[in-house]
């Protein structure tokens, strides 16, 4: 089993703050989800989020931690490490479950993370 190119894609867009590149990597009717709130988000709905982070942050990390091939996906664990305008250094772990259709498109992303230590991004 191989990890999905889109995973790379993403990832790379996510990096470069690329939102059009990152919204290229959905399925246009995917479904995000967070644990911290049970909401499911749609693909316009987590771009929005994307923009507002990049907005408030100099600088946007997703280091990556493991990533790994699973049936109809991938999981990937990875530590988001942000740099706000006022220069605090934010660190929040996280670990997705992503579900990739037919298409090579992302069709659902599952996240767990805390957001607690990325709260002053948003204050």
């Amino acid at each position: 089993m191989v990890v999905p190119d889109v995973a790379h894609r993403f990832l790379t867009a996510l990096n470069h703050g690329d939102v059009e590149a990152a919204r290229a990597c959905y399925h246009p009717a995917a479904e995000i989800w967070h644990d911290f709130d049970g909401v499911i988000q749609t693909v316009d709905q987590n771009m929005a989020l994307m923009e507002a982070m990049g907005k408030r942050a100099l600088h946007r990390e997703y280091v990556i931690r493991r990533l790994e091939p699973i049936e109809g996906g991938y999981l990937q664990q990875h530590t988001l490490e942000i740099t706000t305008l006022a220069g605090q250094e934010l660190v929040a772990e996280a670990l997705a479950v992503v579900q990739v259709g037919t298409d090579g498109l992302i069709s659902r992303l599952d996240e767990w993370i805390n957001p607690a230590p990325l709260a002053p991004l948003f204050e």
